[in-house]
């Protein structure tokens, strides 16, 4: 073979191991433990999810998934931690409803840069309940209202992140109801539910995750659902569309997003494996005992689901008029 008819089958070569890397490569994932970034402080709803969903890819893959715990800058911290990581499928975070309600809500063009993640998939959903401290002098809506406007402004509610889904929540309550209930932000909603039991703060807007331990040992009390139904951990408790509020109808969700640039392959077969998870009757149940359901969406039906949600929360920004720093 000469050298004119040896150099297009090596070019021919060279090009198929280049194409064949990155699928070897996905064969390959995971090698190594994964890193899985929170980005809340330990001790709140999006910690708990990670574990279990983290416990449960352990077990699947045989590779240590660590819970890397990276709270402040409203979420900045986690994402810049995310965009220095390698795009190979080693290193994900779980991101919540503020994904789509920071880059709305803030002038920062770094968060619009965090939008480029690609999304793997949904987690969980959950709605959000309105509970007080103990000593608050109210058992229902209708006495926690009367309260708070006999109180404009003297009222504290914790919140994980200024401009966070606990702060939107809060501040949809305020425009909907027409109280002044203020934000005291915290760096997760594990610290502020501390100083709630403490009673630092008096009242919070937070999810059956977080809430239900303290609320069977009496420190906080439950006013109301901030959801359509009732829920089945909580079947006492009526919705504040059933005590008078109508139309507040906030919920948090949960998901996966990695690097960009990470391939499609790595996305979807990390993807098809939380579904899988999702599936688990025992997953299922530790997430049922605590008041909450799997999410189920891919990679399309996720990066659908932000796009969606981008618009709804700039539509609630704007009417209840609401203002947020960097």
């Amino acid at each position: 073979m000469n050298k004119r008819m040896l150099y297009p089958w090596l070019l021919s070569a060279a090009a198929l191991i280049t194409v064949a890397a990155p699928a070897l490569a996905q064969l390959d994932y995971p090698n190594r433990p994964i890193r899985f970034i929170v980005p809340n402080a330990p001790g709140g709803a999006t910690s708990i999810v990670a574990r279990l969903v983290g416990d449960k890819l352990t077990h699947a893959w045989g590779q240590q998934v660590i819970i890397d715990n990276r709270p402040g800058g409203n979420n900045i911290v986690a994402g810049e931690t995310l965009q220095r990581a390698a795009p190979d499928g080693q290193t994900m975070q779980l991101v919540t409803a503020a994904h789509a309600i920071n880059p709305t809500a803030h002038s920062n063009p770094i968060y619009k840069a965090f939008l480029d993640f690609p999304p793997v998939a949904t987690l969980v959903s959950t709605d959000y309940i309105l509970v007080v401290n103990a000593a608050v002098p109210a058992n229902n809506l209708k006495e926690f209202l009367a309260l708070a406007q006999s109180k404009p402004g003297q009222l504290n509610a914790a919140v994980s992140n200024v401009g966070g889904i606990q702060h939107l929540a809060l501040e949809y309550f305020n425009a909907l109801a027409g109280v002044n209930l203020l934000a005291v932000p915290y760096r997760g909603g594990g610290p502020g539910m501390t100083d709630l039991i403490g009673g630092q703060v008096q009242l919070a807007f937070n999810n059956t995750l977080t809430l239900l331990p303290h609320l069977k040992s009496g420190k906080i009390k439950a006013i109301g659902v901030g959801g359509n139904a009732r829920l089945s951990v909580l079947p006492q408790l009526p919705t504040f569309a059933e005590q008078g509020l109508a139309g507040y109808n906030v919920k948090n969700w949960m998901g996966v997003v990695v690097p960009v640039r990470t391939p499609r392959g790595i996305i979807n077969k990390l993807a098809n494996e939380i579904i899988k998870i999702q599936a688990l009757p025992d997953f299922r149940e530790k997430l049922a005992v605590q008041g909450v359901e799997p999410f189920v969406n891919g990679p399309d039906k996720f990066a659908a689901l932000i796009k969606s949600e981008l618009v709804s929360f700039a539509k609630v920004i704007k009417a209840a008029n609401i203002k947020l720093q960097n």
